[in-house]
């Protein structure tokens, strides 16, 4: 077993501290705050890359990264293949966490909600904002499947690409929307006193709490 019991590293990157008295009634304003004020930082990773957590049949967790892809008041949007394993899971139990975490800042952000997918109109309009060749592997790529080589798949984007086909959205490709029920935001802070708020939305009013870090 490897031992990794000396890595570690103090957390002395937050400019403010979350202050009680300085915090959004809607949990929707702080998250505004911080990812705008990391995006004007100009760093060279996705800040809109999120880890994204499903249950499977036997309520077994998966994570995987997706990119949020638009974001306000209502929700949380991103795209996927509607029969790949996250889409299978989401139409059994639509209950998911997505979660941020930004280490150039030290925060992170943790959001449950309830997912379902957005109008097909939404749907084509990303689609079609996308390049053609993102357009075409998301045709061709049935999400999730096994496959025999690469060969393979680079095949069928070469057999589509002799044909007269209408490059479309695809009916089993599209956005979902998660409608968050529950924020957390993690900063981190000397000596592991991190400052820790949970939102939680009940009767659409947001109320929060301090956690022990």
């Amino acid at each position: 077993m490897r031992d990794l019991s000396n890595y570690r590293k103090d957390y002395e990157k937050s400019e403010e501290s979350l202050e009680d008295n300085n915090l959004p009634n809607n949990p929707i304003k702080l998250f505004i705050k911080w990812f705008d004020e990391l995006n004007n930082k100009k760093l060279d990773h996705e800040i809109n890359a999120m880890t994204l957590s499903t249950v499977d049949f036997h309520g077994k967790p998966t994570n995987r990264i997706v990119l949020l892809k638009e974001f306000s008041e209502k929700g949380f949007v991103f795209f996927s293949n509607y029969k790949s394993n996250k889409g299978i899971h989401i139409k059994n139990n639509p209950n998911v966490c997505i979660s941020f975490f930004w280490p150039d800042v030290e925060q992170q952000i943790i959001i449950n909600g309830i997912v379902k997918k957005i109008s097909n109109k939404e749907s084509d309009k990303y689609f079609s904002s996308r390049p053609i060749d993102s357009q075409i592997a998301a045709i061709i790529s049935n999400q999730s499947d096994p496959i025999p080589s690469r060969d393979f798949l680079m095949k069928q984007i070469e057999n589509f690409s002799k044909t007269d086909n209408k490059i479309k959205r695809p009916d089993n490709w599209g956005g979902y929307i998660l409608d968050p029920l529950k924020y957390e935001f993690w900063q981190g802070r000397l000596n592991r006193l991190h400052d820790r708020i949970l939102y939680k939305r009940e009767n659409n009013v947001w109320n929060f709490v301090r956690l022990s870090p």
